[in-house]
């Protein structure tokens, strides 16, 4: 059965809107889509907005222009450049240590991670040292002060281990200490509102109803063999928030995992690093905080994940992983289940892949690269 695919998709991208249909009737590895939607952003413009299915497991709901997606790990990109316009503001650098901002977080031996080196996953904290509580996440005090006690799980700096949600809840401390907000407040007033984004992080219950419904993946993902790391970050209890129900879990303030966007949108959002630090005729990011943002941190095989990563702060570095486009310094992040957005100052293109049927995928869902790959091999 076809899917009717709708939306903008030039001739010169034909090529992307018949792989984007494909995924529907003859994905990669049998993961046809239930509802989905892509979005590409040229010099700062909506070139490519595409979308189909359902947004209902049951296929009565139909995904739509204002089908709101959770994309999980996606929105550390988000979280990346709420943190770059602190450093654009004067207010932070990336050379900063963590407790120059928040003292109680240099206990244990922690007292010399810079800025740069917790947003590229080096502070030791992947999760807690020990099972927790699960509703903990929801009381994000408490997880900062944990957090902050807490001996790292390895030498400060000396490695990166990919911190899934944790991260998400250290950098929103920073941010609140700085600017006065949480980066959920933030992202709505100063970009949202003025510029009609549809992306959340904390989404209130008014918009609950436009979210789609998950079809879990099959299979878990292969993280290689366990050790106390990846139980830490990814197993034990109280490794993700749990205990309450799914709308409390969208009310939720956590950047780096409950983010819930529109896939045009986010690729608009980071059209700000793919266009020279602007959105509209607004100049967020400058050419040296751009630099900055994007500056490797650390190059080699993480702790957790079981490949070799390039981290800018906050973004992973395209570079040896091939899945955002043909240029290594693309940056961009990937979420559980299959969700994928990326940035390429080089050739000035932001994109979204987002989605609600998930994979076991940890990086580079099969359907997602044959989408961004479609895109270049069209240009």
């Amino acid at each position: 059965m076809t899917t009717e695919i709708h939306g903008i998709c030039p001739d010169q991208f034909a090529a992307v809107k018949d792989a984007f249909a494909a995924n529907f009737t003859d994905a990669p590895e049998g993961l046809n889509e239930v509802g989905a939607r892509f979005s590409i952003t040229i010099e700062g413009e909506t070139v490519i907005d595409l979308w189909g299915g359902s947004a209902d497991t049951a296929g009565q709901v139909p995904f739509s222009q204002t089908t709101l997606v959770p994309i999980f790990s996606s929105g550390k990109a988000v979280m990346a450049l709420m943190m770059a316009r602190l450093v654009e503001e004067g207010r932070l650098s990336y050379e900063d240590k963590v407790v120059d901002h928040w003292p109680e977080f240099g206990q244990n031996g922690k007292d010399q991670l810079t800025i740069g080196q917790l947003m590229s996953h080096q502070s030791g904290l992947p999760g807690f040292d020990e099972p927790v509580d699960p509703s903990i996440w929801y009381d994000p005090p408490a997880v900062v002060a944990r957090l902050a006690a807490q001996k790292p799980m390895w030498e400060p700096g000396t490695a990166s281990g990919y911190h899934p949600i944790s991260i998400g809840l250290m950098a929103g401390e920073i941010f609140r200490r700085l600017d006065g907000r949480t980066m959920g407040t933030a992202l709505r007033e100063d970009f949202c509102e003025p510029f009609g984004l549809d992306l959340w992080i904390g989404t209130p219950v008014s918009e609950h109803d436009r979210a789609a419904e998950m079809k879990r993946p099959s299979a878990l993902p292969n993280l290689g063999q366990l050790d106390p790391l990846k139980m830490a970050a990814f197993v034990n209890r109280g490794a993700a928030p749990g205990g309450r129900g799914s709308a409390e879990w969208r009310q939720a303030e956590i950047p780096s995992a409950n983010m819930h966007a529109s896939g045009a949108d986010l690729a608009r959002l980071l059209s700000i690093i793919a266009n020279g630090g602007q959105l509209g005729r607004e100049t967020f990011l400058s050419a040296e905080t751009l630099a900055a943002l994007s500056k490797e941190r650390i190059h080699g095989p993480d702790k957790i994940l079981p490949f070799d990563l390039s981290w800018a702060a906050g973004l992973m570095r395209n570079e040896g992983l091939n899945i955002f486009g043909p240029n290594a310094d693309t940056l961009g992040h990937c979420g559980w289940g299959g969700s994928l957005v990326w940035a390429d100052a080089k050739a000035r293109i932001s994109g979204a892949y987002v989605m609600n049927r998930q994979s076991p995928h940890l990086l580079g869902d099969p359907r997602a690269v044959r989408l961004v790959n479609a895109v270049y091999g069209a240009l």
